[in-house]
């Protein structure tokens, strides 16, 4: 009876505790959960890392003379047990891996860890001898996986003008901002001058050089590079303006081009100011080459554009008004020629991109439409510096390939897609 009334005190008092027990301390949060640290987590390389398991079941303590009701209850943490963490550290010793992580799955009865083969092991020749070996429940690559979500929300600018951006829009540019915004890629404008004081370029243009003459007050005041810049990179959310296809690019402008008087329409250039912009450019880093102008075959701009080519530089043209190609700089393979997007077929190999009533940036901090295949230039540029910031390695032909794969058919026919052309390129293995 003695035993008895000792037994059942005891009870009580372990009831009494539960009762009395603050609830976080029956009912942990997940946060209290055991299990990997996100800096494991983080570590964890598919390419590399190994899922291994061995047996840990639960074993209840022995009873022994003296037990009590309370020797059966089961362990407040299912961790490791005695032999599983034994069986681990002789296979640990023998293999030598490095543990990253392990965890309890109490469902199986299994103990699991996450390891990184040593140093000179290949992860197959660790894989195929741990499958031989009989203390071990399971192994297998560490394999990683996404999750299956809706097409993206496009990122809504504060810029005011961005809906009315008719190339920004039809080429889905807010919806490839969500992978990429063109960092970390250069950009040269080898055209007429640029407004460096423009709100919506001033941040993006990190080089400037006059190769016509000394007058910074026609740099700044030209209309027809200011226009180009703005569409390859005018600056995102700073509530002004417009957004450029890669509004996170650097701009180099290289004023070769000139207007010959105030009531020229169109803007001239020569031999002698294109071939020092091209040669200025072979020593910069830029990786793209914006041409958006066009006339006969030259030598010696052949020579200096065959050179940016053999380097990896990515030039992209203007198709020259009536659709013939032959001349500089389109008569060079690897250059990308862009034409305005239409409904009759495009020369072979020939982008099509938006180029009619194109708004963008203009001198003096002002904003208008403009129409050309110098436009349609502009978007392919904007789009070749996102890929080129999601994969530097690309060269002129892959990039031609993706942006001739990724083009969609819309109303007026094939036309660069921004945010299908960064897709493809995350998706490729």
């Amino acid at each position: 009876m003695k035993l008895r009334a000792c037994l059942l005190a005891l009870w009580a008092l372990a009831l009494g505790a539960c009762a009395h027990a603050p609830l976080a301390a029956r009912s942990p949060t997940p946060a209290a959960v055991v299990g990997p640290t996100t800096a494991a987590v983080a570590s964890m390389d598919p390419r590399r890392d190994i899922v291994l398991a061995v047996a840990n079941p639960l074993e209840p303590p022995p009873m022994h003379a003296g037990s009590s009701l309370l020797g059966y209850a089961a362990p407040k943490n299912y961790g490791a047990g005695g032999r599983a963490a034994a069986m681990l550290a002789e296979l640990k010793q023998h293999y030598g891996w490095h543990e990253v992580a392990g965890w309890p799955i109490k469902p199986l009865k299994l103990y699991c860890i996450v390891l990184e083969p040593p140093a000179g092991t290949s992860r197959e020749a660790l894989l195929q001898a741990l499958a031989k070996d009989q203390r071990v429940q399971l192994v297998e690559p560490l394999h990683d996986y996404a999750t299956y979500a809706d097409r993206p929300v496009p990122h809504h600018y504060n810029d005011p003008y961005a809906d009315l951006q008719r190339g920004f829009v039809e080429t889905d540019a807010a919806l490839a901002h969500d992978l990429s915004q063109g960092r970390g890629t250069q950009i040269a404008v080898v055209d007429t001058g640029v407004d460096l004081a423009h709100p919506d370029l001033r941040d993006r243009i990190r080089h400037a050089q006059n190769l016509v003459g000394e007058d910074a007050r026609s740099f700044d005041g030209d209309r027809h590079g200011t226009e180009v810049a703005g569409i390859i990179a005018a600056t995102g959310d700073n509530h002004q303006g417009i957004v450029g296809i890669a509004p996170d690019a650097d701009i180099n402008v290289y004023k070769a081009c000139w207007y010959a008087g105030a009531a020229a329409s169109g803007a001239r250039c020569n031999s002698f100011t294109l071939a020092k912009a091209l040669a200025a450019i072979l020593d910069t880093d830029a990786r793209v080459i914006n041409l958006s102008l066009g006339g006969p075959a030259d030598e010696l701009l052949g020579r200096l554009l065959g050179q940016l080519l053999e380097q990896g530089r990515i030039v992209v043209a203007a198709l020259p008004p009536g659709g013939s190609t032959g001349g500089f700089p389109d008569n060079l393979p690897g250059v990308l020629v862009v034409r305005v997007s239409s409904t009759t077929p495009a020369p072979t190999g020939v982008l099509s991109a938006p180029g009619h009533d194109i708004l963008s940036t203009e001198p003096g901090g002002g904003y208008d439409f403009s129409s050309g295949s110098s436009m349609a230039a502009a978007h392919v540029s904007g789009i070749v510096a996102l890929l080129l910031s999601l994969d530097p390695r690309l060269d002129a032909h892959a990039v031609h390939g993706i942006l001739l794969e990724s083009s969609k058919q819309t109303p007026k026919g094939l036309q660069v897609d921004a945010a299908a052309a960064v897709a493809s390129l995350r998706r490729s293995p």
